[in-house]
């Protein structure tokens, strides 16, 4: 028993935020497939606590409805407030994507639609 407790401590975490709940869904399941420790979120609010999630990555879409800052300003709160490298994806079909990630200090950025295969590569390069 204790070592499915030590095996889940040592799980990467990946918060991911995306108003959309179909691409929640199928993220979830493919990064938990992948053998990640998944928390999911439909609106920005989950950026507030972090110090309570501590991912290891952050997967953040750019536009969410319904919340009062995007997701390129959350990042730049974010990459201000934790002196530690937290890494910050943005995920967008937004034209100037490059544009945003590279001022809001996202590490890197995923356009949307996206191939399901490069993004887990990504996300996988970064945790290890």
């Amino acid at each position: 028993m204790g070592t499915d407790i030590d095996e889940y401590r040592s799980m990467k975490r990946i918060l991911i935020i995306d108003d959309n709940e179909d691409i929640l869904e199928i993220l979830q399941i493919v990064f938990r497939d992948e053998g990640y420790n998944v928390v999911v979120s439909n609106t920005g609010d989950a950026a507030e606590y972090i110090h309570i999630i501590h991912p290891d990555l952050i997967l953040l879409d750019v536009r969410i409805d319904g919340y009062q800052k995007r997701g390129d300003e959350i990042c730049a709160e974010i990459k201000a407030r934790y002196p530690y490298q937290l890494p910050v994806v943005l995920i967008s079909a937004e034209t100037n994507l490059a544009v945003l990630a590279n001022e809001c200090g996202a590490d890197f950025y995923i356009r949307k639609p996206f191939d399901i295969y490069d993004l887990v590569a990504q996300v996988t390069k970064f945790l290890t």
